[in-house]
């Protein structure tokens, strides 16, 4: 009798430490945070993978997982659908969201400037400013991405009308130089390593420079806050200490920019980054850092600019009431010691 009522505590044991384990690591699976990035390898999103590389997440006890998008805009809707927690991509969609009544805020803004630059294609030399895009077809990311907004935007501002351009979704990289290559776009707007890409080959030139602060003022009119890791306002009141992690590994990865040189840097990010000419993504990625703010903090004139931008030619924004102060939040990356 001993023997078998000791065999079924054995047994009600086992079966409890299984359950026990399981549980555990269903909590586990619970934990990890799904990022989005809207193509990780353009250097305007960096700090994603270069958090990663340089075990800032695990060293603050998270378990993210980066997943790589071409376009911000359908990472955004991923977000919006509730199958990523958060998404590195431009601050620009918390303004426009709200103005369809859906609550997003960056949280950790890790650029000053787009990093973007409006290529034109050198078989179309008569395109010397935005006010030649009249009946022309220009390259974005996506339909309803930043540069989607930003093309609209420079169209609108050189008087010309909706219908007068058309904007086709041709993403970054191999598929944006095909499309130039081809003639399906005579200009377009992109990000390095693109940029320098296809400045090398002499297969097109730069009309409107937006990786410094400087020229980005002078194309925009202010401070334009780019890149950031934007959350649902809901998830971020219900997690505030997975926020406050993820803002502290990614403000440690900013001053790892700002403290290091480009080459420091490129060493520590995937060698296909590079799309084979290392010494290409250096320069670039030298010539662009100081897009990058040093502390993850909103700056305090970006805001104004963007709402601005998008108001502009938006029909979502325009007439809207948007309360900014509900687009980003400092209070994760003011912790930050």
């Amino acid at each position: 009798m001993r023997s078998s009522r000791s065999l079924f505590q054995t047994a009600a044991l086992s079966t409890l430490f299984a359950a026990a384990s399981f549980a555990a690591s269903a909590a586990n699976a619970a934990d990890k945070i799904t990022i989005m990035v809207g193509g990780y390898e353009k250097q305007i999103y960096l700090p994603a993978k270069l958090a990663e590389s340089l075990g800032y997440f695990k060293d603050e006890g998270l378990d993210v997982e980066l997943l790589n998008e071409a376009a911000g805009v359908d990472a955004e809707n991923q977000l919006l659908a509730g199958a990523v927690q958060g998404v590195v991509g431009f601050y620009d969609h918390c303004v426009d969201l709200q103005a369809k009544g859906k609550f997003v805020e960056s949280i950790v803004q890790f650029s000053q400037a787009p990093g973007e630059v409006e290529m034109v294609s050198s078989k179309h030399p008569d395109i010397k400013s935005p006010a030649d895009f009249k009946g022309k077809t220009l390259g974005v990311t996506g339909l309803g991405s930043s540069t989607n907004f930003l093309t609209l935007f420079m169209a609108s501002k050189a008087g010309l009308k909706p219908g007068d351009v058309v904007t086709v979704p041709v993403g970054a990289g191999g598929t944006f130089i095909a499309a130039m290559q081809q003639d399906q776009i005579q200009a377009g707007m992109t990000t390095e390593p693109t940029i320098s890409r296809l400045v090398k080959t002499g297969e097109a030139s730069v009309l409107v420079d937006m990786r410094t602060v400087e020229s980005t003022r002078k194309a925009l009119g202010g401070t334009y806050p780019a890149a950031s890791l934007y959350m649902e306002a809901s998830w971020v009141d219900a997690h505030k200490d997975e926020a406050q992690k993820l803002a502290s590994a990614f403000v440690k990865t900013l001053r790892f920019i700002n403290t290091h040189s480009a080459a420091e840097i490129a060493d520590k990010m995937p060698k296909d980054f590079y799309v084979g000419d290392k010494d290409g993504y250096i320069k670039a990625l030298n010539d662009g850092k100081g897009m990058f703010t040093t502390d993850g903090v909103m700056p305090e004139d970006g805001p104004k600019t963007v709402l601005a931008v998008l108001s502009e030619f938006s029909k979502n924004v325009k007439g809207k009431q948007i309360d900014l102060s509900k687009t980003y939040t400092t209070e994760f990356v003011k912790n930050v010691r």
